[in-house]
């Protein structure tokens, strides 16, 4: 049965509890993949036979510590059960996507004219006036910057291209590739094994003999 479109004057909290609509392997956080799916957005139309969701209007769709916010975001399930979500913004705004890592409190973020996920592949493409951060709490340690940018997150390895690609021209500046790259903390060199300096009275000032 195929579920009519829904258009909603106001902007209304859809739980998800469609296949379709779970986003199987998370993008980071392992612990994200069992948490339930919330989308809130102005419309939304399901499509039973193609197993698509395509939510429109003020989309943010919430996932455990996945948060993902655009103008459209249309999420659709394959035959062996793998999920794929495109989000994508207009008018010069960009699609915004955050989640946690499983390595402490390290967060991937960023945002793009699109977004696009592979469930199968476990990867995270920003397309069109990229931008992508690493996080150590609120601090920003890596950020890159470009055309496009894949995150590729069972090997952790990404990618940058340059150049303007995007349909607005947005890309890197001057077509080339910017990043910011914080080397990580060094281990905590092992004290030596020597006793510590200890005052001693002094008898003379200035080199003479009170």
């Amino acid at each position: 049965m195929k579920m009519p479109a829904l258009s909603l004057s106001h902007r209304s909290c859809l739980v998800a509890c469609l296949c379709a609509l779970s986003l199987g392997n998370a993008w980071a956080e392992k612990a994200d993949r069992n948490k339930s799916m919330n989308a809130e957005s102005d419309s939304l139309r399901y499509d039973e036979v193609k197993q698509t969701s395509v939510f429109t209007g003020n989309v943010i769709i919430t996932k455990g510590t996945l948060v993902l916010r655009a103008d459209r975001v249309e999420v659709r399930q394959d035959n062996e059960g793998f999920q794929f979500g495109t989000a994508a913004s207009t008018g010069g705004k960009r699609a915004f996507f955050r989640q946690k890592r499983d390595s402490g409190d390290e967060w991937i973020e960023g945002e793009a004219e699109s977004i696009v996920y592979d469930g199968k592949a476990d990867t995270v493409t920003f397309r069109g006036n990229a931008n992508m951060r690493r996080l150590r709490g609120s601090t920003v340690t890596d950020e890159t910057q470009g055309a496009l940018i894949t995150f590729d997150n069972t090997s952790e390895v990404f990618n940058v291209s340059g150049g303007a690609t995007s349909s607005s021209g947005g890309g890197a500046p001057s077509g080339r590739v910017r990043a910011v790259l914080s080397p990580k903390a060094a281990a905590s060199s092992p004290a030596a094994n020597t006793p510590p300096a200890t005052l001693r009275p002094s008898t003379t000032l200035g080199g003479e003999k009170k």
